[in-house]
């Protein structure tokens, strides 16, 4: 038996495809994938050599695959730079995950057309990646295009005739379209070559790392064209200290709402811009993070990345998307937003890509925040469409383990498809007890507590003053309060051991947070407010699962709990230290 593998196989590879998109990263390809996949059911991710993810349709027929392409192009369901391409172009298979493409190429449509196959224009990527050079075995092979006008020596004979300004107009061609993210210096070296040779792949050219004169001309030509349907005009924002190439043929001024400058969209562009500058430091830059992040605009979903000084957030929905950048430097945090509606994408992420190779800070000033001084209904008119998103319901919870295993009250559980810790750390849920009332989550992220809960299951004193640490707003505060009352029963109003009574007044976003004595001492968890509508109890009276109960529903569970250490009284400031460090906001989103 005869095993073909490696570059052979791919040269044996004559299936057809329809290439709609290409990505730099293995994450944001798979994003695009799985997009494209809720519209076609032939999506396919493959690796190319230079290192990047191209995603196709198919396999075809060739005929099939032109008529495919014309079709889909006409009805303006993909990118029209798009293109066919055999099989030898890709490598091994990543979407869908786990799964070999099909090994048959798909129908003949009826009525086949022969339309003229335009040369791909690549997609403009977010993220400049190096790329290794590829052998010349594994040379992609795209239908339709002309044979190389000129040899590599021919090639590398032109191109030392160009002159500095047109080597260095070459560079930033390259950087435009993300292939290259070095300096702009006109010199052709490691990093220039492998850029072309990436740019010559992802277009179906011989990838010699030289770009021919007839090369050069559709580089240039296209990067022309592209400036001219984005409108792409230089900007300098002398007040939040910024310049850039934004895409004027989308979006105009609309004013400041520091540290913002807002862009609305024009002509009905689906794309909105925002500008961001702010004097900070990396408490300022962390903080805009987590605020982005509660925009309707910055849906849930997709990538995030937060480093020691910047962050990039490429988030969206079926409704709408978004690309969120900034970086902290000289005292400033710089940045910027894209948002677009669905239709847009193409062009938004265009303009990513303008932006990212032309962003410049000043590092002498940033926007003022008392710029504009702006009354509710001019402010409620810049941020229309970037309203905080927030949860559906916020209930309290409180640290039961070192390693940040949380106890709350199953009311935060309705209806949910996600829970959060503290407003962003994602959490699961490991198990709930709707008899008891107690669910316990487990970060995903691992977590290091500053302090966690020491149970009491003896020695409890009826009469003794008690706290409970809660998030009596839900989430409308940054941090829990403590409400103060008694211990009345050690059982519930019929008798039931396992509930204590309290006289206290709670609120609902108080459920779920630990009950505890002076010492700090965690004597039980808050109930929910009982709700039968047959009875209605006096205000102050409260109810907590106790802790030896908790502790024993744990310990089934697997979790073993810690007990008090009582090291006395303390006072009213460190009880309530204490007790904040131990409480958690737990939140319902739908």
């Amino acid at each position: 038996m005869l095993v073909i593998t490696g570059a052979a196989q791919a040269q044996t590879d004559t299936r057809v495809w329809v290439q709609i998109e290409a990505q730099p990263t293995l994450a944001g390809a798979e994003d695009r994938a799985r997009a494209y996949s809720t519209a076609f059911p032939d999506v396919v991710g493959f690796r190319m050599a230079s290192g990047w993810y191209a995603i196709a349709l198919g396999p075809y027929t060739r005929d099939g695959a032109e008529q495919r392409l014309a079709t889909l192009r006409a009805d303006n369901l993909i990118p029209s730079d798009s293109f066919v391409a055999l099989g030898q172009v890709y490598r091994a298979p990543y979407w869908p995950a786990g799964t070999p493409p099909a090994s048959e190429p798909l129908p003949v449509p009826e009525a086949p057309v022969s339309p003229i196959i335009e040369a791909p224009v690549v997609e403009t990527p977010l993220v400049a990646v190096p790329t290794p050079e590829a052998p010349a075995a594994e040379a992609p092979v795209i239908l339709s295009l002309a044979l190389p006008d000129e040899t590599a020596a021919e090639a590398r004979r032109s191109e030392a005739l160009l002159t500095a300004e047109e080597r260095r107009d070459l560079q930033s061609a390259l950087q435009s379209f993300g292939f290259y993210s070095s300096a702009i210096d006109g010199a052709f070296g490691p990093g220039t070559r492998a850029a072309m040779l990436a740019w010559q792949e992802s277009k179906g050219y011989d990838p010699t790392g030289i770009l021919t004169t007839a090369q050069r001309a559709a580089l240039l030509g296209e990067r022309a064209r592209i400036e001219a349907e984005l409108g792409l005009q230089t900007i300098t924002e002398n007040e939040a200290g910024i310049t850039a190439a934004l895409p004027m043929a989308l979006v105009e001024f609309e004013g400041y709402e520091p540290p913002f400058v807002q862009y609305k969209a024009k002509d009905n562009s689906g794309i909105r811009l925002v500008l961001i500058s702010a004097p900070g430091d990396r408490n300022t830059l962390y903080g805009l993070y987590d605020v982005l992040q509660t925009l309707d605009t910055v849906p849930p979903g997709g990538a995030r990345d937060r480093g020691d000084r910047s962050f990039t957030i490429d988030a969206g929905n079926a409704g709408i998307a978004s690309y969120s950048t900034a970086e902290l430097s000289q005292g400033f945090v710089k940045g910027y937003m894209v948002i677009w509606e669905p239709r847009a994408e193409a062009l938004a992420r265009r303009a990513i890509g303008a932006l990212q190779a032309s962003f410049k800070s000043d590092g002498r000033r940033a926007l003022d925040p008392g710029l504009v001084p702006l009354d509710d209904a001019t402010r409620a008119g810049f941020l229309a469409g970037m309203e905080v998103r927030r949860p559906t319901l916020s209930r309290t919870g409180f640290y039961v383990t070192a390693e940040g295993a949380v106890l709350t009250t199953t009311d935060v559980l309705r209806n949910c498809t996600r829970l959060t810790l503290d407003r962003d750390v994602e959490a699961d849920l490991t198990f709930r007890d709707d008899a008891m009332g107690v669910a316990l989550l487990t970060p995903r992220t691992r977590l290091a507590p500053t302090d966690f809960a020491g149970f009491e299951t003896a020695s409890l004193r009826p009469g003794s003053e008690v706290a409970v640490a809660g998030y009596s707003y839900e989430d409308a505060l940054p941090a829990p309060a403590l409400t103060f009352g008694s211990l009345a029963a050690l059982t519930g109003l019929e008798g039931e051991a396992g509930l204590r009574r309290l006289t206290l007044a709670a609120l609902p976003g108080d459920a779920g947070g630990p009950v505890v004595d002076g010492s700090g001492a965690v004597l039980g968890m808050l109930l929910p407010a009982d709700t039968d509508a047959a009875r209605k109890l006096p205000e102050g009276v409260a109810f907590a699962a106790g802790a030896d109960v908790l502790a024993a529903r744990l310990g089934e569970a697997g979790v073993t709990v810690t007990p008090a250490a009582r090291n006395g009284a303390l006072a009213p400031e460190d009880l309530t230290n204490r007790a904040s460090r131990m409480t958690v906001l737990v939140s319902c989103w739908n």
